[in-house]
């Protein structure tokens, strides 16, 4: 059988825990991505930077070993959407977190048209509403390739809920018109105006 894998952090946390332009940055991500909690965040920060110290460590060294990784490390990123495809190893480190949220199947679902909000995009994936091609994807962070952004789908036809709230200005108006119609009748037909009895004092 063998040991349990260990399960280790995909992420590390910042060095410094208070902040405030880091702070302020992470809540507007939070903000305009709709992710839930700042590890979300840290996730992607960490992924990027592995890049980036690859990038970093190819060049500066320039070997044949170097040359190697250096395709490899283009032809991922170019995959994933990050890069184009004739983008050099200089243009990996101009790479932000933005560009790596962009390509998150929540962010992706939003900008297609799919789902309303960044919120609904997360409801339909956990809910096990879209899928990828034929597979079934229920994690909001999963990172879409080119070669799959085409294929993403909801795998049934969901009913949007439709806006059913009238407005107070709107409304008084027609309110208006109804109780002048009803006092009409009332004078035409001769009723009398209904009087309350004085309580005895």
């Amino acid at each position: 059988m063998g040991d349990p894998r260990k399960h280790r952090k995909k992420y590390s946390t910042p060095g410094h825990p208070w902040q405030k332009e880091r702070i302020d940055a992470e809540k507007e991500l939070l903000k305009q991505y709709g992710l839930r909690r700042k590890y979300e965040i840290w996730k992607v920060d960490s992924f990027l930077r592995k890049f980036l110290n690859r990038a970093k460590t190819i060049i500066r060294e320039r070997t044949l070993q170097s040359d190697i990784e250096k395709k490899q490390l283009l032809t991922r990123l170019s995959s994933l959407g990050l890069l184009k495809k004739d983008s050099k190893v200089e243009d990996v480190l101009n790479l932000n977190l933005k560009d790596v949220l962009e390509r998150r199947l929540q962010t992706l679902l939003c900008r297609k048209q799919i789902a309303k909000n960044m919120l609904q995009a997360r409801q339909f994936i956990t809910h096990e509403h879209v899928a990828v091609g034929t597979k079934k994807i229920t994690t909001p962070s999963y990172l879409v390739s080119i070669e799959e952004e085409p294929n993403i789908r909801l795998v049934h036809a969901i009913k949007m809920p439709e806006n059913t709230d009238v407005k107070k200005e709107e409304a008084k108006p027609e309110v208006k018109e109804e109780a002048a119609k009803s006092q009409v009748k009332k004078e035409k037909t001769g009723a009398k105006p209904e009087v309350k009895k004085e309580e005895a004092k």
